[in-house]
């Protein structure tokens, strides 16, 4: 009895507890409430003698008397719209039009459930699919011939091993533009906060650019030439000239290499093609259209991330920046990239001369 006593006191002091309107009632306490009811205790003097409601007693017995348990009952809330069946053939329709916007494919699931469906029961039917909306990764187009033309010449190299393609001398050129003045897209704001200055993605209409081309291969970075303006084929013979050829002795001395360069103009025009020719100059014959098979575009993929974090502010900066981040690529990140190609050609032959991950 002393126990007893002794309980009911500690349960008194639980129950002081304060509890916000539809808080659940603790296990032990809805257990000595039906403790108390079995011994043929009133409703109103368990619930005056645990500081409880009287609603909240009278409920906690009846769900005992009716379902012989104390335990709460989870609330099945709103009946979902679209059942099992439906997000199937709604995640169908998803990886189908992987381009479709949400709006569009609302129209569809109208039209296809005869439902009324919102744009926002829409979207968490779709993260109920497991499927959410990302930004798509920007790959150039491939027509059928492009295409074949990948297959067919990755079907051709397939058999280059990793020391073959180490003998390869790789180049390639970009444009560079100087990012001040260019914010992100996003800004953290209110909805009133729309058309403060403060608020605005603000952009500069023709940025001051450079154009950089260089050269790489497993052995080392060749040198960096920097200028202003395009390139046609008679620049382009220079900067071969003045920088190509000293790399290539530098990082091969002398031993065989194969030079490779993409389809531009400048690369395929007939002066440029003599010009090799005349230097005894092994070219690799590229497919178009196939920056992710180059290794030196991960090289620039890795420079641009370096210039958005330190954002140069003029052309000066600009360039200082690209010849600092040139030189800090080391040379594990350059073997790790020629390894690379066997398994490039291979995603290319599976793909079908589609475009890959790289």
């Amino acid at each position: 009895m002393i126990g007893y006593k002794k309980s009911l006191s500690e349960w008194q002091c639980l129950s002081e507890v304060k509890m916000g309107r539809g808080s659940s009632i603790p296990p032990m306490l809805r257990r000595k409430i039906v403790e108390q009811y079995q011994k043929g205790v009133s409703q109103r003097k368990i619930a005056k003698s645990l500081k409880l409601s009287s609603s909240t007693a009278h409920n906690i017995i009846q769900r005992f008397r009716e379902s012989g348990t104390i335990s709460v009952c989870k609330g099945q809330g709103q009946k979902s719209i679209l059942d099992a069946r439906d997000l199937r053939a709604l995640r169908r329709h998803c990886i189908t039009s992987r381009n479709a916007t949400v709006m569009e494919i609302t129209t569809w699931a109208q039209e296809y459930f005869q439902k009324t469906l919102s744009v926002n029961t829409i979207h968490r039917a779709i993260r109920r699919c497991r499927l959410k909306l990302y930004r798509s990764k920007k790959k150039p187009y491939l027509n059928m011939i492009q295409k074949r033309r990948r297959f067919l010449w990755a079907k051709a190299h397939l058999k280059w091993t990793v020391a073959k393609w180490k003998t390869v001398l790789w180049s390639d050129e970009l444009q560079f533009e100087v990012l001040f003045g260019k914010l992100g897209r996003h800004v953290i704001r209110t909805k009133e906060d729309k058309d403060k200055p403060s608020c605005y993605q603000r952009s500069v209409q023709k940025p001051a650019s450079l154009m950089v081309w260089r050269c790489m291969s497993p052995c080392g970075m060749g040198s960096l030439h920097i200028w202003k303006g395009t390139i046609n084929a008679e620049r382009y013979i220079q900067v071969l000239e003045q920088h190509m050829l000293p790399a290539r002795r530098r990082l091969f001395q002398g031993r065989p290499c194969i030079f490779q360069h993409d389809n531009a103009r400048s690369h395929t025009a007939s002066i440029t093609t003599s010009w090799l020719h005349r230097r005894r100059i092994r070219v690799l014959k590229w497919p178009a259209c196939s920056p992710d098979l180059s290794l030196i575009e991960n090289i620039w993929h890795i420079i641009k991330r370096k210039m958005r974090q330190r954002r140069p502010k003029t052309v000066e900066q600009l360039e200082a920046c690209i010849r600092q981040e040139w030189d800090n690529i080391p040379i594990p990140k350059l073997e790790q990239l020629v390894s690379s190609v066997p398994r490039r050609l291979q995603t290319v032959i599976k793909r079908r001369g589609d475009a890959t991950q790289w």
